[in-house]
């Protein structure tokens, strides 16, 4: 019965890491495939189960999941994104609807996935305009567009930068900056 408990812990968390692709569950199922190894040949030491489920989903984590990771990121997106929060910060992704500010939310998709995300001047981005995220605040990103040479396009027009500060727009004057 204990055998039959791990081996469906371990199916469930297949399933889990086949929705999400993180690359922690499938450690964590692995870890309970273990335990259920252990637990044909010892099936009252709990313990030991537990231990054994525990190690080798800690080992896999720490150990192989940073290099199946970059494999993945590399097979699919055929390099390896910037930046930090697993590599969400630098990537450059297109908007799929309007993205406003805080009080208009937009979305990007960004690594396979729906991403909730607010345009970081202020100012609405179209939907199919390529961004850069700079910045994630919980399941939120800070995007800017970016002109095609893959920097942010900002308007340093001295009118609307007093009262709202550098807004983001499609260069007219061919003026660019850096990214805040």
């Amino acid at each position: 019965m204990v055998v039959l408990a791990w081996l469906i812990l371990g199916v469930v968390l297949l399933a889990v890491e086949m929705r999400h692709l993180a690359f922690y569950a499938l450690f964590g199922a692995a870890g309970s495939f273990a335990a259920a190894l252990v637990a044909v040949f010892v099936p009252s030491a709990y313990p030991l189960q537990i231990a054994v489920a525990v190690l080798v989903a800690g080992i896999g984590i720490v150990a192989i999941r940073p290099m199946v990771s970059e494999a993945v990121h590399r097979r699919y997106e055929g390099r390896l994104g910037r930046g930090v929060h697993g590599t969400l910060i630098g990537e450059e992704v297109i908007s799929l609807d309007v993205i406003g500010d805080a009080h208009d939310v937009g979305h990007v998709k960004l690594v396979g996935e729906r991403w909730l995300a607010v345009s970081g001047s202020g100012t609405p981005i179209p939907p199919g305009t390529k961004v850069l995220v700079t910045a994630v605040e919980g399941t939120t990103l800070t995007v800017w567009p970016v002109d095609g040479s893959g920097h942010p396009v900002i308007d340093l027009s001295p009118a609307s930068e007093a009262d709202t500060g550098p807004s983001t727009q499609t260069p007219s004057d061919g003026v660019e900056g850096e990214h805040p």
